[in-house]
């Protein structure tokens, strides 16, 4: 049986390595897009907030309170697929609900159709629109100072 891995490439490339991964295992990812009403409420519920952008987005525009700070793309597109997995697993682990955010939806679901397609996640919840359509909401954010950093 051969063993695949991702090594780092660009954001381009991933989405496309996720995509043909998948459709090669015939595997479709059970992922659930929710709005801020939903995104707040799961959190609530204990449900762990990953805000996967870096470390300049997270300064710029706030983050959730409670969230933790795991980039999964750097600035340069890059990403170290298994060195985060790790960071994940002791959050929350493949039988576990996780919720991914990321500036507009788009990385989050791309780390989230990984984290479902190629790690086994069983619910993965991806915050549609991200922290753009968490703040136009009217929904609070706290310094990423405040929050815990992976």
């Amino acid at each position: 049986m051969k063993h695949f891995s991702i090594r780092p490439m660009t954001n381009t490339k991933l989405s496309i390595a996720l995509i043909l991964f998948g459709t090669f295992l015939g595997v479709r990812a059970e992922v659930v897009n929710v709005d801020p009403s939903e995104l707040s409420r799961l959190a609530a519920s204990g449900v762990p907030v990953i805000d996967i952008r870096t470390a300049p987005e997270w300064k710029e525009t706030g983050v959730l309170a409670g969230s933790k700070l795991m980039t999964f793309f750097d600035e340069k597109g890059q990403v170290d697929a298994p060195g985060w997995v790790a960071k994940l697993k002791p959050i929350a682990g493949p039988g576990q609900p996780v919720i991914l955010i990321c500036r507009s939806g788009n990385r989050s679901s791309l780390a989230a159709q990984f984290l479902s397609n190629q790690v086994g996640y069983k619910t993965v919840y991806n915050a549609s629109g991200g922290i753009h359509a968490w703040t136009k909401g009217g929904h609070p954010v706290v310094a990423p100072s405040n929050a815990v950093s992976q």
